[in-house]
């Protein structure tokens, strides 16, 4: 992979993590937040996806690598997913 599209992949993934915090600051104890790890996915999938799969069909990444990043997005949904279920126990 080039060092250009590693950037770029780089700076996808700040940005996704960025919104993970986000949505972070706004889990409650109460519970009821499921909707915060949906709406978190919804966000991948409408901005970061597409990018990913264009970025695939130009052949700047290869299916492998392309995965491997979309997996590392879907990820931090679980990570974002496990918090929520933690804070709601904790109740």
């Amino acid at each position: 992979m080039e060092a250009n599209i590693r950037k770029e992949l780089d700076t996808l993934m700040k940005m996704v993590h960025n919104w993970k915090q986000d949505y972070q600051r706004w889990v409650t104890p109460a519970g009821g937040d499921d909707f915060l790890a949906r709406e978190f996915l919804e966000e991948i999938e409408r901005h970061v996806v597409p990018y990913v799969h264009r970025m695939y069909a130009c052949e700047y990444l290869t299916s492998s690598e392309a995965e491997e990043f979309l997996d590392s997005c879907y990820g931090q949904v679980n990570e974002l997913r496990d918090l929520i279920m933690a804070a709601e126990t904790q109740n």
